[in-house]
């Protein structure tokens, strides 16, 4: 699961341009939105192309990621559950 978190980390600082932010300065809990790492419903859609292109995992109802997408905590435990590749 360490080597998810750390690959996912990655994923989501190369494609929302996060250049300066490291792996290391996200914590695992902290919320992606609002007042963790303040990222917002565009970055949403980022981290939904990458759950397909990554890991084969499609949304169904956008309204679910809301769920998924509190932390990376929530968003590997998912992948791990549901990853088709």
């Amino acid at each position: 699961m360490e080597n998810l978190i750390l690959t996912l980390k990655e994923q989501i600082i190369d494609a929302l341009n996060l250049e300066e932010i490291k792996p290391e300065d996200i914590d695992n809990d902290a919320p992606l939105f609002g007042d963790g790492l303040g990222l917002d419903s565009i970055d949403a859609l980022e981290i939904i192309v990458i759950l397909d292109r990554f890991y084969g995992i499609k949304l169904a109802n956008p309204a679910e990621g809301k769920g998924i997408f509190k932390s990376i905590n929530t968003i590997a435990d998912y992948i791990s559950k549901n990853r088709t590749k």
